[in-house]
């Protein structure tokens, strides 16, 4: 019998709490969180390193900004995965983050089981879209 194999998970965010709450929910979604960047510059890094399935990103961080991650890793990496995040809804940054290769965005005062279903339901698409 095979076992279903755990989606990788690659946390970025500057604020640690948010990192705890994030790598909580991930672990409840029976997902392994792999690392976790708290700047720009660990998170490409990391996403090299770590091959993630799923990278949760926060758009305003340290040395590089969440919208220059998105765009080094899709030049290199066209099929990365990559959810942004942010507690700021500024329309213009999220279209640009969506046109730039971003699969989704999503707040983060979003309540965690909307977070939940929005993270599954993304990830379902892309498999769907993939496959």
């Amino acid at each position: 019998m095979t076992q279903k194999r755990k989606l990788k998970i690659l946390i970025a965010d500057d604020e640690a709490h948010i990192r705890f709450m994030l790598r909580t929910l991930m672990l409840s979604m029976n997902a392994e969180v792999v690392g976790e960047a708290k700047d720009g510059k660990e998170a490409i890094e990391l996403f090299k390193k770590q091959s993630p399935h799923i990278m949760l990103l926060d758009i305003n961080m340290p040395f590089k900004s969440g919208e220059e991650v998105l765009k080094e890793i899709i030049d290199e990496f066209p099929d990365a995965f990559i959810i942004m995040m942010s507690s700021v809804s500024d329309s213009e940054t999220v279209q640009n983050c969506l046109e730039a290769g971003a699969a989704s965005y999503i707040l983060k005062d979003t309540p965690i089981m909307e977070m939940k279903g929005m993270i599954s339901e993304a990830w379902t698409d892309h498999k769907k879209n993939k496959g």
